[in-house]
């Protein structure tokens, strides 16, 4: 179980690394840390789009919100109206893709639309490609063994 502390030394590294990279939000998670707080209450909002999540895999209690529209892969112009209908200002929101590029760019739009608390999970669901090119076997929340599931 994640404890109060627990939480507090994720977010104080999440945040270490922001600093460091000079990110435009609260922190960068790997996915084991996005894990521990998505248990105790954090919201994970997967930013890829639905053939993603349907053939490729999803997080069990992850909040789907598209930031590119397939198949046009253009930017999803209701993407902060469609994620005020999931979640409040207040809430601990962590962004998903694919490899953590999308969801950069969705934790700094929700940040300047005003969620103040807000993280990019680095290495997404998939992670890098490998030598043979190949994704899940670099990094990613696949490759850590954290739970998902198969459309």
């Amino acid at each position: 179980m994640t404890t109060p502390a627990d939480i507090a030394a994720i977010k104080k590294t999440a945040a270490e690394r922001a600093r460091l990279s000079n990110l435009p939000y609260a922190g960068a998670l790997v996915p084991t840390e996005a894990y521990a707080l998505l248990q105790a209450g954090a919201k994970l909002v997967d930013v890829r789009t639905r053939p993603e999540l349907l053939y490729v895999g999803a997080v069990p209690g992850s909040i789907p919100v598209e930031w590119q529209i397939y198949p046009a892969n253009t930017r999803n112009p209701d993407f902060l109206a469609q994620l005020a209908q999931a979640a409040a200002p207040g809430d601990t929101l962590m962004f998903l893709c694919r490899s953590g590029v999308r969801s950069h760019y969705a934790a700094a739009a929700a940040t300047q639309a005003g969620w103040g608390d807000c993280y990019n999970v680095r290495e997404g669901f998939e992670g890098d490609k490998d030598a043979a090119q190949h994704r899940s076997t670099v990094g990613g929340w696949r490759k850590a063994g954290l739970p998902w599931v198969q459309g």
